[in-house]
């Protein structure tokens, strides 16, 4: 036979060939009514979309073309074959069939889902089956099969399901605003677990019932008329926090609304900050322009598209009466005007600020001779927009040089306003296309992190486990180092989170050619990256890895312009020596790197016991300090702040102690830490500052000097939104002189928010106190920022000074300190001056004030009087103390 032929019905075909004869007509009529049927029959199962066949007990006997097209055979191929040449091995084979002829003995119909085949060049299939027995009771009869090749569509599913799961987009799935399906994005951005949201009313993610009918009676019809929804709304968490999103609404089926709808949500809270402060800088700069004594106007084209109001009242003109006006009618005559142009051009072309004085016209026809600056808002575009300053100078022409330059300032501040502005606009929008990029990035394997291609967390643990079970049946040790990368917060924070990606992928890079090639290297997220060391021969072998990795880290990574240094503190543990299992070799590792960065950082740290102890006397610590201001176990000491030059008494520095239980008191450096972390920093703030206030009006009401006092403000106090209200109620409250309120921000405090941090700072300033910035030199600074801050002293931290005597490299970083300082006008505090060299090192550099044991160490509020009273009565250098 040439052709596949079909089993069904075959035997009763040939049975009716054989039986015919022309006895009867009748007869010969059934015969031909039968043949026709057959080919009928043949014709429908020779074109059917699914595969079907017939086989007997370990053989195919015939088949229909489309299972031939389905497995890429020939059917004379097919019918050679044996069924477990397809299954891809005798026992898949053995298997379906031992699973399916109990069914179809019963005589019942044997499906099955899904199952995989194997295509002629070994590619895999996957079809739905559907069989039954010829004779239930002969399975030698036969057996008939029909394949359904579901390939495409359990794809589809696949990336369905895939695309659900890793979205980065929030997808919810409703059925008459109930809750019937949500991915995993969707769970987070609104804080529920996996399948706790599910059956409830989408009531939940509004903040109330009026936000949840509204959108109702809003998205509803929009979607029922075949339209997608699209709107920006305030969303609440499950924690009660709100959000802002981005909310895409479709139905499934614009004909049938009950079968559900479908919903996005993007989290754009931060966007939403981004462009309040956006917008907030506009108002500024529309204010700054508005007030201006300058006219100033934005060109394009040879027309003016907008003026501030002095530009309209120098030219004559109402209110909007120069917007769209031609620059030309602006001039008297031509020549004028095709020579202003013709300059303006050349200085354009060449990058530069164009100014010129020039005789121009008022729309009533009188003349006036006026100052022009103009300079383009982008410098690649020499035809483009441009802005310019305009100053009507004709009384003014042979007025004094003096003048002229105060003018020549003011034009070039609004010009670099404007350009900081244009600036500003130009980095949101492209921070916003990268977000927006990130996001359409779709997530990688669950196994690997996205960003370094290394394990993620979920790997780390199986291997963690297996190399646990290999380490108890061989009698191996295996280590853990935990790696945390110092201070990458502050270079994320600075020059972005692209700069911080690069830097995270280059240590990836990094770690993996310093560990050997059997070890795993795992980001857990952020900067914490754990190394797993299978078959180690003890701590050594530990060592040298830890310096590998060092070493590996302490070469600079340069990126778009910066060189980017980057150090590790690493916690390693070793089993069984540390611990038996994952989450205990995990928390041993984590608290070795903790040990490793009090160290100092960029060093490791085997774990010990001691750990442990520090960990509960931290514990403690923190149970025992949260009633503490309650039970007013706080008091503060005072370390005197000298001239460099008298060694008299300049001010004192008001210092936190904490007298645990009314015994001894506990060091600063455990419990501040603690105060910080757990928020309670701020009140415990607000106190120390009105405490401090109060002593000194006592003081001074026992006739004592008033001494400024130097008060520390702390990260979180310094942002926390109060502070400045606290700060003025305090000052009411105990009449206190605002002079003599000197407040200390650390440097990093000073960065870590531009704008609100100079606003908070000029509230400070206008109260009539004195700010400084504490530990200079030690985080991240920018002088553009320092140049804006009103801030009147800065502090060199003890770290400068320690080794002032003997380290060139800190002597000259002084020396360069006091030159800042003096460029900027500031006076210099230097800390931890504990020897008479020192002394006279920062004397001689010009540093105006010092403190230290040298000359005090820090007193309770008693032995401060009497220091008071002594340096009152003597009018005289404080003495050196031991």
């Amino acid at each position: 036979m040439d052709r596949p032929s079909i089993a069904l019905g075959l035997a009763a075909a040939n049975a009716a060939s054989s039986d015919a004869s022309p006895a009867k007509p009748a007869r010969d009529r059934e015969h031909d009514m039968l043949r026709i049927a057959l080919r009928e029959q043949r014709a429908i199962l020779e074109n059917a979309p699914v595969g079907i066949v017939f086989t007997l007990p370990g053989q195919f006997k015939s088949c229909n073309p489309r299972i031939c097209e389905m497995l890429d055979y020939s059917y004379a191929e097919i019918s050679r074959l044996h069924p477990a040449d397809i299954f891809g091995s005798i026992e898949a084979y053995q298997a379906l069939t031992a699973e399916a002829y109990p069914v179809l003995a019963t005589g019942s119909l044997f499906e099955k889902g899904e199952y995989p085949f194997r295509r002629r060049d070994g590619s895999v299939i996957w079809a739905r089956l559907r069989a039954r027995a010829v004779d239930p009771n002969a399975r030698e009869a036969g057996t008939i099969w029909i394949v359904e090749d579901v390939t495409d569509v359990r794809q589809t599913l696949f990336e369905v399901q895939a695309i659900m799961t890793n979205a980065t987009l929030g997808i919810m799935y409703t059925r008459n605003r109930i809750i019937q399906r949500y991915n995993p994005a969707f769970a987070t951005m609104f804080g529920y677990r996996d399948g706790e949201a599910l059956g409830r009313s989408t009531r939940i993610v509004y903040p109330d019932d009026e936000a949840y009918h509204a959108f109702g009676a809003s998205a509803y019809p929009q979607l029922a008329g075949g339209q997608s929804y699209r709107a920006e709304t305030q969303f609440v968490r499950k924690d009660g926090t709100r959000i802002w999103g981005q909310l895409n609404g479709y139905l499934f089926n614009p004909d049938d609304p009950a079968m559900g709808a479908i919903w996005m949500f993007e989290d754009r809270t931060r966007e939403r900050e981004d462009e309040i402060q956006l917008r907030n800088a506009l108002l500024e700069n529309r204010a700054i322009l508005d007030n201006a004594v300058l006219g100033i106007a934005v060109v394009e084209h040879g027309q003016t598209l907008h003026c501030n109001r002095k530009m309209e009242e120098l030219f004559g003109s109402g209110p909007g009466g120069m917007d769209g006006t031609p620059v030309r009618a602006l001039y008297p005559d031509d020549a004028g005007y095709a020579a202003a142009y013709r300059d303006a051009g050349r200085s354009f072309h060449a990058g530069q600020v164009h100014m010129a004085e020039v005789e121009m016209m008022r729309r009533d026809g009188s003349r006036f001779w006026a100052r022009l600056s103009g300079r383009l808002f982008d410098l690649r575009e020499k035809a483009g927009r441009s802005v310019w300053l305009l100053d009507d100078i004709t009384a003014r022409r042979e007025a004094a040089e003096s003048i002229r330059r105060a003018r020549d300032e003011l034009e070039v501040r609004v010009a670099e306003r404007t350009a900081e502005l244009a600036g500003a606009n130009k980095l949101l929008r492209e921070e916003i296309a990268e977000r927006r990029l990130a996001e359409a990035r779709a997530h990688h394997m669950a196994y690997y992190d996205s960003l370094t291609r290394l394990a993620n967390r979920a790997l780390l643990s199986e291997r963690l486990e297996c190399a646990l079970k290999s380490s108890r049946r061989n009698d191996r040790t295996l280590a853990v180092m935990f790696i945390d990368l110092d201070r990458f917060k502050n270079i994320n924070d600075t020059l972005g989170h692209a700069t911080g990606d690069h830097l995270l992928c280059e240590v990836a890079k990094r770690l993996c050619t310093a560990v050997r090639h059997c070890d795993t290297v795992a980001r857990l997220g952020g900067d914490e990256f754990v190394v797993l060391l299978p078959d180690v021969e003890g701590a050594a072998e530990c060592a040298a890895i830890g310096d590998r990795i060092i070493a590996a880290l302490a070469a600079a990574i340069p990126f778009e312009g910066h060189s980017l240094h980057i150090s590790p503190s690493i916690g390693i543990c070793l089993c069984p020596d540390h611990g038996a299992d994952v989450d205990t070799l995990m928390r041993h590792a984590d608290a070795a790197m903790y040990r490793a960065k009090a160290a100092g950082r960029n060093n490791y740290q085997f774990f010990d016991q001691r750990m442990n102890q520090a960990a509960a006397r931290r514990f403690e610590l923190e149970s025992s300090l949260r009633g503490a201001l309650l039970r007013d176990e706080f008091e503060l000491h005072f370390q005197p702040i000298v001239d460099a030059a008298t060694h008299r008494l300049h001010a004192l520095e008001v210092l936190l102690r904490w007298r645990r239980d009314g015994q001894a008191l506990v060091g600063p450096d455990e419990f501040i830490p603690i105060l910080e972390e757990n928020g309670t920093i701020v009140a415990v703030g607000e106190w120390v500052i009105k405490r401090a206030c109060e002593q000194s009006m006592a003081w001074q009401a026992q006739g004592l000097p008033a001494v400024p006092l130097a008060i520390n403000l702390s990260a979180r106090q310094f942002m926390h939104d109060g502070l400045v209200d606290s700060i003025r109620r305090i000052v009411g409250e105990t009449g206190i002189d605002p002079a003599l309120v000197e407040f200390e921000i650390t440097e990093t405090a000073l960065m870590q928010h531009g704008g609100q941090t100079l606003e908070i700072l000029r509230q400070m300033n206008g109260m009539g106190m004195r700010l400084s910035i504490d530990d200079f030199g030690t985080g991240y600074s920018s002088l553009a920022y320092l140049k804006r801050f009103p801030v009147r002293k800065i502090k060199i931290d003890r770290a400068f000074v320690r080794e002032l005597e003997a380290s060139a490299e800190d002597r000259a970083i002084v020396a360069a300190v006091m030159a800042l300082a003096n460029s900027l006008g500031l006076s210099v505090v230097a800390e931890g001056v504990e020897t008479e060299g020192q002394a006279a090192l920062l004397q001689g550099y010009g540093c105006q004030y010092a403190q230290g044991y040298l000359f005090a160490r820090p007193l309770p509020a008693g032995e401060a009087a009497r220091l008071l009273l002594k340096q009152d009565r003597a009018r005289d250098a404080l003495p050196a103390t031991p």
